[in-house]
């Protein structure tokens, strides 16, 4: 494609030479004569000046770049629309296989693709434009929401309702049984586990993730959610709009968690806790009391302004006990 169409589909403006061919998409280490790249970060300017790319995509005007520049409001966006340009395959709906196993009572909408091996079950609603790749488990009284996707190996337990344009990466398990027993005697009786599970729109989850069903009601996930892999969500979860969960986070049943709440990797949250709006949880932390908006450290997880303070004083511990030390034999002397 030519660099001007390539701009007027990302709604940028050009520096440079609007003519130049663009042939593909490359990281800015990687590029040369042909690619188009993006610099977001002032950091990274030593390798714009030494980049081999055509164009580059960049906030504001980058002087000396020897690459024509096409000028956007957010790169990393426009990065993202530039890679669908070029390797988002055209939609091509497949059809509903003879080798997949279809139940009673289930209605598809239109253009769907149903690869073979999947299992679908009794009662459940697939929408318009969804796509279910092969050795997909669907349980009973499943809705699919429309343009949804639920890629090879992942397991959709009954009573789960996905929204519109969700994806499910391979090994998701959506609606397995929330972990709960009652102590009798000597023995853990189970509590049965007869709720469900929403996944609302636009929500992806990633491969390997887990959640659990509801006890009663339903553990929800919020629209615009977006869920790294090897993820645990346990019973009556209730997460909401537009979160970011990175991997190896465990919630444990029955927390709260807001609005445009991010959880790096390895975050643990203790059960009934409440997590407001706008929270950021730094890796590796342990949420043991209930948040108020702000970003948090360490375990249990304190104001990160705090835990910076502490980390500082932990690495001095070692001079502060010398120090002590000779400040106790100096004592033991004097009384002597």
């Amino acid at each position: 494609m030519r660099l001007k169409e390539i701009a007027e589909l990302i709604g940028g403006s050009i520096i440079g030479n609007p003519d130049v061919e663009i042939t593909e998409v490359a990281g800015i280490k990687d590029a040369r004569e042909g690619s188009i790249t993006f610099n977001a970060d002032k950091k990274n300017l030593q390798y714009v000046y030494n980049t081999k790319a055509s164009a580059i995509i960049a906030k504001e005007e980058i002087k000396g770049a020897g690459a024509s520049i096409v000028i956007v409001d957010n790169p990393y966006l426009a990065f993202a629309r530039t890679l669908e340009i070029f390797y988002k395959s055209p939609f091509n709906p497949l059809g509903i296989s003879k080798e997949s196993i279809i139940g009673e009572n289930v209605s598809f909408g239109s253009d769907v693709s149903v690869y073979p091996n999947v299992y679908i079950s009794n009662n459940v609603a697939i929408g318009n434009r969804v796509t279910i790749f092969p050795f997909v488990y669907i349980g009973e009284n499943v809705s699919v929401g429309d343009d949804s996707v639920i890629y090879p190996n992942a397991a959709i337990r009954e009573k789960v309702k996905i929204g519109k344009k969700v994806i499910i990466h391979s090994g998701a398990v959506i609606g397995s049984d929330g972990f709960g027993y009652v102590r009798e005697k000597e023995k853990h009786y189970k509590i049965p586990q007869v709720g469900g599970v929403i996944i609302e729109d636009e929500v992806e989850i990633g491969a390997n993730v887990t959640i659990d069903r509801a006890t009663l009601g339903n553990t929800v996930i919020g629209s615009g959610t977006k869920i790294d892999n090897l993820v645990q969500i346990a019973h009556n979860v209730n997460i909401g709009k537009n979160c970011i969960i990175l991997a190896q986070v465990g919630i444990s049943g029955s927390v709260e968690i807001g609005d445009n709440v991010v959880l790096a990797g390895q975050v643990g949250i203790a059960d009934h806790k409440r997590i407001a709006d706008g929270v950021m949880v730094v890796g590796k932390s342990g949420v043991t009391n209930n948040l108020e908006p702000g970003v948090y450290s360490g375990t249990p997880a304190i104001p990160h302004k705090e835990w910076l303070r502490a980390q500082s004083i932990y690495a001095k511990l070692p001079d502060i006990l010398r120090r002590l030390q000779e400040l106790e034999r100096k004592v033991k002397k004097e009384d002597i």
